[in-house]
């Protein structure tokens, strides 16, 4: 189909809708975003002489939530800047120009009446052909269409974002038995490659997929919770990141959501599954809920729910989690269960889950009750809600973010392992389940030469998952690994690619990924065209360089050892900047310290749009030495021209890497210079790897040649150490900063600035490489660096002082 979107009108600027028009902002669409003209003027408005037909009255509710949504933790924009693509109006004043809009988005209040008086003014205004979707949750999508145009019915489709739209990956497109199957699949296919979102095709049933599974589960966990006399903070730890979910767990996830909005959907799905719905009683809210919401406590909107934030006598905030006994809030306790501490050396969630079953304590009986229960409910609820049960998962892991969707997870646990204790819980699943088993099937999901099928319940019989062939997933390349060690694997990844996957803990750069780097360099030099450096790990890209190792050899003052750690790190960096072939990185979440460095010696960076980047050594009571300081001279010395600005631009610079800066998108990465123009943002966590190899072959097509170091990088020498020094002096004067603090600005002043040269001049990178080493060394001696270092490696923050 010949469609593009260049323009979208949203319709509703409430929180979904405001954050919607954003997300499109994002993506460099202009957004023309409505809602409603206020019913009469404020006493603000009087005061200022503003009458009822000013523009600042008739916009006001529009631009007040829009510029609530700006000022949002966590933000929805990309950049500050890109709202400046989004423009207001009002229902009465501007709904006509929707006739210039390629997209018409509904995002109005959960009534049927509003949406359909909406839409009947929309098919009048519309051009022929324009699509028309809706964002509801709940309210089935064909009802909307009633009276509508042929042109409009064609056209009209559900699309129900998660939110936050920017964070939440899921995308469900719910059809109506009108909609043009040309509109599906272009939907299907723009909410993947340009919104970025792992697009899912619902029915038009209650709650869709990922409501009607999500809902139930977090309502039955609550129900179970209570049976067990489990705390919020047991509930929590049990239901977070050790079994492969979001830290939010359950009772926090619903002060997010808010608890009125999980009531409202709860009871909506109750009273839509009478005859339907052979558990729909699991709908009726729980008792501690209906307490909850009949007090008005629904979580962060109302400022208390299941949990509630105070200040204490010293004006720090404290969590306190609510007691079910006397509905009193109580400090948070610490957390233990002998289930939990049997898998914390498994750093493989899906290997966790078996350990999780098996518990004997009250954790690992509420994991059987609770896992059993959803289990029994999603094979249920094949084919009414989806015929295939890929979509399911697809649909619970990108809507609530779970690492793994529920046929998947049943898998890890063995599926006729699960299936006796659902037996013994009186939880049996549906028939197709046990005849899957009996036909010798012994998992939902197999991988046969790369790719991934499913258990077809029609056929009986497993069929490729489609859409794979725009995706390179290492988790079914096993068979692709051309070498690896306990820190790295080496894929060929075809058409003459290999892919460096890190797979320590956080992805942290000890010598075993050193290691791999500089053996996936060396076999790209001798057999392929070019290396990705990409994995598929949920928690980080990298964190950074082994602090571990780091600190075992500054305490006993190895400095030595350190010494050759430092320049073995830096031959690396330079490595992957200088080979042969070309070296393209593909991070995603976390590039920390040295895995910032490692991106910024790429020859190209394809980053997913959500990476937060940043050279965080000042915290830890050193300076980047894995060539980061000596990048950013590089980079800066790149962009001087002629007059005073070259010291503003290198100061930027400084403070970033003084502040220990983390970028909150690949956006600000490339405005803070750690992307530049040559790198690629991508939108679609799951075509990353795929996009950075296309990147590779790219290079490699274009006759890629091996580049020469610099040596022509222009540093402001004794200039700017007097500069920076006497900015680092009165912050200190001012108390802004610790003698530690100052201590580290000045040695990486010292270092950005090319060290006590008498005038500007061009220095080489090894130069700046070699100031880099040598002040890191001197860093490494200081008691207060090793207090802060210790105080990560404990886990908690380090001393500030």
């Amino acid at each position: 189909m010949n469609r593009s979107i260049r323009k979208v009108a949203v319709l509703g600027s409430g929180i979904m809708g405001s954050r919607i028009a954003c997300h499109f902002a994002n993506i460099g669409v202009e957004v023309l975003l409505l809602d409603i003209v206020p019913k009469e003027l404020n006493d603000a408005e009087k005061a200022k002489g503003i009458t009822n037909e000013h523009p600042a009255f008739r916009n006001r509710i529009v631009n007040d939530a829009l510029q609530q949504a700006i000022k949002a933790s966590p933000a929805p924009l990309y950049s500050p800047a890109f709202a400046s693509r989004i423009k207001t109006g009002n229902f009465d004043d501007n709904l006509a120009d929707i006739k210039n809009y390629d997209w018409v988005m509904e995002v109005v209040v959960e009534r049927l009446d509003i949406k359909k008086s909406i839409f009947e003014k929309v098919d009048a205004l519309r051009r022929p052909g324009t699509l028309v979707t809706s964002n509801t949750s709940g309210i089935p999508i064909h009802l909307m269409a009633e009276g509508r145009s042929d042109d409009f019915r064609k056209h009209f489709c559900g699309t129900h974002f998660f939110n936050p739209p920017r964070y939440l990956r899921l995308l469900e497109i719910i059809p109506t038995p009108e909609t043009d199957q040309e509109i599906v699949d272009f939907l299907m296919h723009y909410g993947d490659l340009f919104l970025g979102k792992t697009t899912v095709l619902a029915k038009d049933t209650p709650g869709f997929i990922a409501n009607r599974l999500g809902i139930y589960a977090l309502i039955q966990t609550i129900r179970v919770a209570a049976e067990m006399g489990l705390s919020v903070d047991e509930v929590d730890k049990l239901t977070g990141p050790v079994a492969g979910r979001p830290k939010s767990g359950t009772y926090r996830l619903s002060d997010v959501v808010g608890l009125d909005t999980t009531v409202h959907v709860a009871n909506n799905l109750y009273a839509s599954g009478e005859g339907k719905d052979e558990s729909r009683d699991a709908f009726v809210v729980p008792d501690v809920m209906q307490k909850l919401y009949d007090n008005k406590w629904l979580g962060d909107k109302s400022g208390q729910g299941f949990y509630k934030k105070i200040k204490d006598d010293k004006g720090k905030s404290v969590i306190l989690a609510l007691d079910f006994d006397t509905l009193e809030y109580k400090p948070s306790e610490k957390v233990k269960f002998e289930t939990l501490e049997g898998t914390k050396a498994i750093s493989d969630v899906s290997k966790r889950f078996p350990v999780l079953i098996a518990g004997r304590d009250k954790a690992g009986a509420f994991y059987r009750k609770t896992f059993s229960d959803i289990f029994r409910y999603a094979s249920l609820r094949i084919p009414e809600i989806s015929d295939e049960i890929f979509r399911i998962d697809q649909a619970i892991s990108a809507g609530f973010g779970w690492q793994y969707g529920l046929f998947e997870t049943w898998d890890a646990i063995g599926v006729q392992n699960m299936l006796s204790v659902m037996e013994g819980l009186d939880m049996k699943p549906a028939d197709w389940v046990y005849e899957m088993v009996a036909a010798g099937n012994e998992s939902f999901y197999k991988v046969e030469n790369g790719k991934r099928s499913y258990y077809d319940i029609v056929s009986k019989t497993y069929r490729k998952i489609p859409g794979q062939e725009s995706f390179i997933l290492l988790s079914n390349l096993t068979n692709n690994i051309v070498w690896k060690n306990a820190g790295a694997n080496l894929y060929d990844i075809g058409d003459g690619i290999l892919n460096l996957e890190f797979k320590s803990k956080m992805n942290t750069m000890g010598s075993e990924v050193i290691e791999g780097i500089n053996k996936g360099i060396s076999l790209a030099e001798k057999d392929f065209r070019g290396l990705v450096i990409g994995n598929e790990s949920s928690e980080a890209f990298s964190a950074g360089a082994n602090l571990a190792m780091l600190f075992m050899f500054a305490i006993e003052q190895e400095f030595d050892e350190i010494n050759m750690v430092i320049a073995q790190f830096q031959q690396t960096m330079m490595r992957a900047r200088y080979s042969a072939i070309p070296v393209v990185t593909a991070p995603h979440t976390l590039a920390l310290g040295g895995g910032c460095e490692l991106n910024l010696h790429a020859d190209k960076v394809v980053a997913h749009a959500e990476t937060y980047m940043g050279l965080v050594e000042f915290g830890v009571g050193i300076i980047p030495a894995g060539g980061g300081t000596k990048e950013m001279a590089l980079r800066c010395s790149d962009m001087y021209h002629a007059g005073d600005t070259e010291l503003n631009i290198l100061q930027t610079a400084f403070m970033n890497i003084a502040q220990a800066k983390v970028s909150t998108s690949a956006q600000e990465a490339r405005e803070m210079n750690y992307l530049q123009d040559k790198d690629q943002i991508v939108l679609n966590r799951s075509r990353l790897i795929v996009e950075a190899k296309q990147a590779a072959i790219e290079l490699a097509n274009n006759g890629y040649t091996q580049p020469k170091q610099r040596n022509d990088i222009k540093v402001q020498g004794k200039t700017g150490i007097a500069l920076f020094m006497a900015g680092i002096a009165q912050m200190r004067l001012a108390n802004y900063i610790s003698d530690h603090d100052a201590k580290i600005a000045n040695k990486l002043a010292y270092v950005i600035n090319g060290g006590d040269l008498s005038y500007a001049q061009n220095v080489t990178e090894q130069y700046l490489l070699d100031l880099e080493r040598e002040a890191f060394l001197s860093l490494c001696g200081e008691k207060k660096t090793l207090e802060r270092m210790q105080g990560l490696l404990n886990g908690g923050k380090p001393p500030r002082n």
